[in-house]
């Protein structure tokens, strides 16, 4: 039962509402996605620094992993927004990925589009739907268990 439908539960405050952070992300994500220049092109020298001292981080697994944890957050919103249709977060993250790489394709110059950035931001969404959707499930279950606790009879044994 959400709070609108019960009179007698007030309306969380607006910083605690999943739609307030949904708002916040979609503005952050907005504009690291459409900087019309990349957002790492004043890191050229640390991402190099990271890549010699450690050799398997090379700047296209930095760059994956960085779009993997951006959408991260959106997985875990939209499945906390779209509780009883968690089935449309993946759509949902797969259009908005196609969105900004299309954008980018289109009208800024300076970005490159690419299909690893519409597959980790995918994925990214996908392992923050499968996060909410663990930590739910552990809830239930925590939920029956004291339940059916409560409802147990003390019994003595002699």
């Amino acid at each position: 039962m959400t709070s609108e439908a019960d009179p007698r539960r007030p309306r969380p405050p607006l910083w605690r509402r999943a739609s307030t952070w949904v708002v916040v992300y979609g503005v952050a994500l907005a504009l690291i996605a459409f900087w019309p220049q990349p957002v790492d092109s004043g890191a050229d020298r640390l991402l190099g620094v990271i890549s010699r001292v450690f050799p398997i981080l090379t700047y296209q697994r930095i760059e994956f992993g960085s779009n993997i944890l951006l959408f991260v957050p959106l997985g875990v919103g939209l499945a906390l927004l779209l509780r009883r249709a968690r089935y449309l977060v993946m759509p949902v993250a797969l259009l908005v990925s196609l969105t900004i790489e299309s954008v980018q394709a289109l009208f800024l110059a300076d970005r490159t589009p690419s299909v690893h950035d519409i597959i980790a931001n995918v994925s990214g969404a996908a392992l923050g739907l499968v996060a909410v959707a663990v930590l739910d499930a552990r809830r239930r279950r925590r939920t029956r268990h004291t339940r059916f606790a409560q409802r147990r009879e003390p019994t003595m044994e002699l």
